[in-house]
């Protein structure tokens, strides 16, 4: 039995609009679980950002409950969950945000002092681990301008990994990538979750959404379906992706 690492319950959150309120997320309620490579589909307006962002904290709900390892997070104090995000929270979006003054290896270890129980010696070898695993490690003392986009969102990628997060959090990390580059980072989160990284992806993209162990659908702010798969198996992407299309194609995508 899979154990339970985040759950919501009753999630909702409303913005004003027009003198009304556009309800964007309904009433959520979904468990994630440790191990697990979940990843939200939906079209487009779902609600799949939102929930991404009311989960980790990064926006509060307008009702409803968020837990993280049985400890109720959604209405912690701004200070308490920026600790919580902190520590426990890795981030990597569409676009790679990194610092542009700053190296690769400068944007992942300053990312790293957040953590206070590591020497700085110690942040910046583990920076370098990262990096080389990422392979960007020839291009890790350029700036970002110096470099590709596929190697500035796995340099993004590495600076989440920097504080060994419990769970890692991935808003369309392959949407401004070209094939080759979108390959490579998918590849880099797959093996991260084989060695036990748990990740929770939102995505679009058929061929990111085979990588998951496990699919949730949103739609109208609503979680309306499920399916598990085994772990990850380039031998059986084929055969993967009919599966995801035949599930996809049952909740009318």
């Amino acid at each position: 039995m899979k154990t339970v690492m985040m759950k919501a319950k009753d999630l909702c959150k409303s913005f004003a609009n027009n003198g009304g309120q556009n309800h964007v997320l309904d009433m959520v309620g979904l468990e994630i679980y440790e191990g697990d490579f979940t990843v939200i589909m939906g079209s487009s307006g779902a609600g799949k950002s939102t929930l991404l962002y009311v989960l980790s904290g990064m926006d509060k709900p307008t009702g409803g409950e968020v837990y993280y390892r049985e400890r109720r997070i959604s209405h912690l104090k701004e200070k308490e969950m920026a600790a919580l995000r902190a520590g426990e929270f890795g981030f990597v979006f569409q676009q790679a945000h990194l610092v542009s003054n700053l190296t690769l290896l400068e944007n992942v270890t300053v990312a790293g002092y957040l953590n206070k129980h590591k020497s700085g010696k110690e942040i910046k070898q583990r920076a370098e681990e990262l990096l080389t695993r990422m392979n960007v490690e020839k291009a890790m003392h350029r700036l970002p301008s110096q470099v590709s986009g596929g190697e500035a969102q796995r340099a993004a990628i590495a600076r989440a990994m920097i504080h060994e997060p419990g769970l890692l959090f991935a808003d369309e990390p392959t949407g401004a990538l070209n094939k080759r580059n979108t390959q490579e980072v998918l590849n880099l989160l797959t093996g991260l979750n084989a060695d036990g990284q748990n990740i929770l992806m939102v995505t679009h993209d058929i061929k990111a959404a085979i990588r998951a162990t496990r699919l949730l659908y949103l739609e109208d702010g609503k979680v309306i379906g499920e399916m598990s798969m085994q772990p990850y198996c380039q031998e059986d992407a084929k055969s993967r992706e009919k599966q995801v299309d035949a599930w996809l194609a049952s909740m009318e995508w």
